[in-house]
């Protein structure tokens, strides 16, 4: 009797820590990880935090490739991770279909460490035939998420414009 109860014991825990393994394996989030490629093209050395020629280029897990480039940037003196930016374009090149998002904006703020841009003033978003403009963009590469807001219009080739506010 004790046999066949240890028995059943032994078989009970085996099935849950089989049904854990599976679990871990097949529900494990996937990890983003960014691989980072700053080149300030030229910095001027002055007691100023001001950076002339901005270009920061990162990828992500997929290997799609984000670029951006500012005439110039100011160092939040608050927060070292955050520039502010002045004539900003941005590039998005998407590896699965080889294709090119442009963004450009009058100001920019970008964040080092995690990538997060927002786009401000007269922000136009070139795709394929496809052109949105808009006053404010918040992109998140992690998060894989661009929203576009205020007097928001978009054009191609078969509808004239949508305008959204």
């Amino acid at each position: 009797m004790k046999s066949l109860t240890l028995k059943r014991l032994i078989i009970f825990f085996s099935v849950i820590i089989i049904i854990i393994l599976i679990v871990f394996k097949f529900y494990k989030k996937e990890e983003v990880k960014l691989i980072e490629n700053i080149e300030p093209i030229e910095e001027s050395f002055s007691n100023s935090n001001i950076i002339k020629d901005i270009k920061y280029t990162s990828l992500d897990l997929k290997g799609n490739e984000y670029t951006i480039l500012a005439e110039e940037g100011e160092i939040d003196l608050n927060d070292s991770d955050v520039i502010f930016l002045k004539n900003v374009t941005a590039y998005i090149k998407l590896i699965k279909n080889n294709e090119l998002i442009t963004i450009v904006s009058n100001f920019g703020k970008y964040n080092t460490v995690n990538y997060d841009t927002i786009f401000s003033k007269d922000v136009k978003i070139n795709y394929l035939d496809n052109r949105i403009t808009g006053n404010y963009l918040d992109f998140s590469m992690m998060k894989n998420l661009l929203i576009i807001s205020k007097n928001v219009v978009y054009t191609n080739p078969e509808n004239n414009q949508l305008i959204f506010q």
